[in-house]
Order: C-alpha cells, then sequence, then structure tokens
C-alpha cells in the first residue's frame, strides 16, 4: 500500500508534474513529457521517477494500459492548496490567516479590484453572522 502523505508537499518537480496531471488529466510518462513548459527540459527517467515517488507518496495513482502506466492525480488541487497555505499560515504566521492578509495588504500583493473584493466577502459574511 502507497504511503499517504498530507497533500500539498511537494518539491518543485513535484509540484511541476502534479500542475501537468491537474491540467491536462491523466497522463502516460511521455504525456507528461511533452507537456512540459519549452524551457523546462526533463528527461523521460526523471519524469518516470518523480511519479513514482508521487505514486509512493499517495499524491498519484497509476493503472497500467497496454504496456504503459498511466497516471492521474490521487488528490485535488484544492486540496493540495489548501494543506499547502495551511502550513505556511502556521509555521510563518503562528496560525493567524489574518496576519496573512495584513501581509498581502502591506506588501501590495493584493489588487485594490481583490482587496474590493475581499471586503465584500467580510461584509457579506459579517451580515449572515449577525442574523
Amino acid at each position: 500500500m502507497a504511503k499517504k502523505v498530507k497533500p500539498g508537499r511537494f518539491t518543485e518537480a513535484e509540484l511541476e508534474l502534479m500542475n501537468i496531471l491537474w491540467e491536462c488529466g491523466p497522463s502516460t510518462v511521455q504525456g507528461v513529457v511533452d507537456h512540459l513548459p519549452a524551457g523546462r527540459p526533463l528527461a523521460y527517467t526523471t519524469v518516470q521517477t518523480v511519479l513514482n515517488v508521487l505514486h509512493r507518496k499517495g499524491s498519484v495513482r497509476r493503472k497500467l494500459r497496454d504496456r504503459a502506466y498511466h497516471y492521474a492525480a490521487a488528490v485535488s488541487r484544492f486540496d493540495a492548496a489548501s494543506n499547502a497555505l495551511h502550513d505556511l499560515v502556521h509555521k510563518l504566521f503562528g496560525g493567524s490567516a489574518e496576519e496573512v492578509i495584513l501581509a498581502m495588504v502591506k506588501s501590495r500583493q493584493l489588487s485594490a479590484q481583490k482587496l474590493a473584493e475581499l471586503r465584500k466577502l467580510v461584509e457579506d459574511t459579517d451580515g449572515r453572522n449577525r442574523k
């Protein structure tokens, strides 16, 4: 049985391959190689090794069809992102999601439009909580 790890803990190479699987769906090793960005050539065997590591971690499933394995993401992008964000919030911001938002505002990583959307979301949520 594959070892289960918390989704969202990926190396840079693992995340790159997971993004291809999330965007393109199930694929063979060659299919993944074919979807790598032009400036990021990875050898077939390197992609195969990383996919096998992801399989052992439980992040991808594989099925043998004809003579090739077809790999598919076993965790959703949302679940992986949620877990990575949870880790970030706890490691860098002492568990305070508010501090993350404040840091994003202070470093101007949120556009005026996104900030307005966030304000509206907070107001809508606050209004529902008062009823």
